[in-house]
């Protein structure tokens, strides 16, 4: 009778364990999969200055092109920040420029699918933005940070071009929803 038990206490947990491994793999595959229809949808909008939803039911559209040439990174920005549309990628933040555009473009993504990259950032790697339209504009990292979840001074105007990347920290936590942001902050050199 205890062997029973025990048995199916053990096959229990690998079960949980197996649907935890299987729900983590969705998520980033997930992730990749919205990437390659976006880059789709970039190709397909280059010709009209806006892409079309990259499948049925989609609520964004992307708009921008993030690469990071020292990090292989390269991604494609959404125009919609809300929680859903972060599985997919990089969305901007409301009320901020569209990157490659003047002032403040602040970009926020989830810190273990798209935005794993910026631990990695150091002061001076370069970012580069290209638009739907063609424009090409590139950053330089000078300042990374972490801030209060509340600080919304990442998020003000500033009087230069500047790309502002904000993500969750610290990268390693178990649990979603952490009281602190990582902040990358990147002025417009061309």
């Amino acid at each position: 009778m205890r062997k029973r038990a025990l048995l199916a206490a053990a096959a229990l947990f690998a079960t949980l364990g197996a649907w935890q491994v299987a729900s983590a793999a969705w998520i980033h595959a997930k992730g990749r999969l919205a990437q390659e229809l976006l880059a789709i949808s970039w190709q397909r909008g280059q010709a009209h200055d806006l892409a079309p939803r990259p499948w049925p039911g989609a609520d964004l559209r992307p708009m921008a092109r993030l690469t990071v040439p020292s990090r292989g990174v390269s991604l494609f920005v959404l125009d919609a920040a809300h929680g859903r549309a972060l599985a997919f990628g990089p969305a901007v933040l409301p009320g901020t420029p569209l990157p490659g555009g003047e002032g403040n473009s602040v970009l926020v993504a989830h810190r273990d699918t798209h935005f794993a990259f910026v631990r990695r950032l150091a002061l001076d790697d370069e970012i580069d933005v290209e638009t739907l339209q063609g424009s090409r504009k590139r950053y330089r990292v000078r300042e990374m940070r972490v801030v209060d979840k509340h600080d919304l001074a990442v998020a003000q105007p500033t009087g230069r071009a500047q790309l502002t990347l904000v993500t969750c920290y610290p990268f390693d936590a178990l649990r979603p929803g952490t009281p602190l942001r990582y902040v990358v902050v990147a002025d417009r050199t061309t």
